[in-house]
């Protein structure tokens, strides 16, 4: 049996590059998309350190939200290796600024990135999926997908967003063979905060504490790829208090209200 072909996106840093060389070292045919080419051809010598040849691995530049080049992105992965057997839909940009210094420029852009995006790469995979009767669809979503949460207004937003389109789609298309995941990340050690936007669209240009205190990158992607391999519907990944806000939410919504409004 050939090795299936895994698609990332935002595969140029965190998560997405710790993915990446998790199924490179599983011996999965590896396309890498972000906007830094030169990043990525870094991921993909460590993608082929891990054990691929080099005509295992593709770097594909792309910007998500130029739906127009979507579809020929898709031509060249099939051309390439001929199937997508998995696309983790990756790409996303944080926020850290309070709703009424936000410029709606900043919304905006979230927005596109973080929801459209993966929307408009979704539905250009989806025909192939569809027509195969197989395949595999997964979003990083995160646990702000499920609270909201202070200086997150438009992550929060694009989050629950994408949380809802997934597991909508999942209802449509899992009885034709396609299976969905939404990956559902807490506080991971990588440079999210760093590249969150401030309210006036600039790099926040810092860590968190929560996130310098947060679960490796590493580890995190040994768990995602576990639960992608076991087709986990949803598939939650960190170690800190913010992971019981998810079980909180459910049973307990207004103590959690309260626990995220202290926070402000």
């Amino acid at each position: 049996m050939p090795a299936q072909t895994v698609w990332i996106t935002g595969a140029s840093s965190g998560i997405g590059e710790a993915l990446a060389i998790q199924y490179a070292r599983d011996g999965a045919r590896v396309v890498l998309s972000a906007r830094r080419k030169e990043e990525l051809e870094r991921v993909a010598g460590l993608c082929c350190d891990a054990g691929l040849s080099e005509d295992s691995v593709l770097v594909l530049p792309l910007d998500v939200t130029d739906w127009v080049s979507l579809p020929a992105a898709v031509q060249t992965v099939l051309d390439t290796f001929g199937t997508i057997d998995l696309l983790v839909n990756n790409a996303g940009v944080s926020q850290r600024s309070l709703c009424k210094d936000t410029d709606m420029a900043v919304y905006q852009k979230l927005m596109d990135v973080d929801v459209m995006g993966q929307i408009a790469l979704t539905k250009a995979v989806l025909p192939h999926m569809l027509e195969r009767g197989s395949g595999h669809l997964a979003v990083t979503a995160s646990v702000a997908g499920k609270v909201g949460v202070p200086q997150r207004t438009g992550y929060c937003a694009a989050k629950h967003a994408v949380m809802g389109f997934f597991d909508a789609l999942r209802a449509e298309v899992e009885g034709q063979g396609i299976h969905v995941s939404t990956i559902v990340p807490g506080f991971i050690r990588t440079d999210i905060s760093r590249n969150a936007l401030a309210g006036d669209g600039s790099a926040f240009g810092k860590v968190d504490e929560d996130i310098a205190g947060g679960m490796d990158v590493t580890e995190c992607a040994e768990v995602v790829f576990k639960g992608l391999q076991a087709k986990k519907r949803e598939i939650p990944v960190g170690k800190g208090k913010e992971m019981a806000a998810l079980w909180i939410k459910r049973a307990a919504p207004e103590a959690l209200f309260r626990i995220v409004r202290a926070r402000a």
